[in-house]
């Protein structure tokens, strides 16, 4: 029975890795998963997902996966969707029709909250919808489990407001146990502000 999948981690908790690996198993295997991930994402400059470990595989846009037809996405034994947070409402209500009319399951990766605590529009949905949801974790500079998105500018000073979405990586985010994320406390070895 096909189901769709939320597996949600912070900021360097290896979300794109393990998409990226979870792809790789079902070729091992001699099946086709279909790596998708929204136009907002275009860091890399073309249809690819990247992870920071080295790792990386063409992708298609996920506007290109809702034009194809039934027979097309059938073709596939899953469907990977990386940077889900960016994905509007209605492309997770297509999602579903994917996994519950033509049978295919979906495997989501993304952010659940942005760098103030607040969902993703995305994430909202798929909290809301998906079938399975699983927490891809990583530990804070302290040791603690990291739960929060820490925006972060060329000073070291941690960000509050500011527009939703801002790409970028290891550059401009970090995930910090909640304390530290409430605090602006970025570790010893974090810059200090000026």
């Amino acid at each position: 029975m096909a189901k769709l999948y939320f597996r949600y981690g912070v900021m360097g908790s290896s979300k794109t890795a393990n998409a990226l690996m979870v792809r790789y198993n079902y070729e091992e295997r001699g099946q086709r998963a279909l790596m998708v991930k929204p136009v907002i994402d275009q860091r890399e400059g073309a249809a690819i997902i990247n992870s920071r470990i080295g790792l990386s595989h063409p992708c298609v846009w996920f506007h290109e996966l809702r034009a194809m037809a039934e027979a097309q996405v059938r073709t596939y034994q899953c469907i990977i969707v990386d940077e889900a947070q960016f994905l509007t409402r209605d492309e997770v209500d297509c999602l579903t029709h994917i996994v519950d009319d033509w049978k295919v399951p979906v495997i989501c990766y993304g952010l659940r909250a942005d760098f103030k605590g607040e969902l993703f529009p995305g994430s909202q949905a798929l909290l809301a919808c998906a079938d399975i949801i699983e927490e891809i974790k990583t530990i804070c500079w302290c040791g603690k489990k990291a739960t929060c998105n820490a925006r972060f500018d060329e000073h070291g000073r941690v960000l509050k407001e500011g527009e939703q979405v801002v790409l970028g990586a290891n550059d401009k985010y970090i995930g910090l146990c909640r304390k530290h994320w409430k605090e602006g406390n970025l570790g010893p070895d974090a810059p200090r502000p000026s």
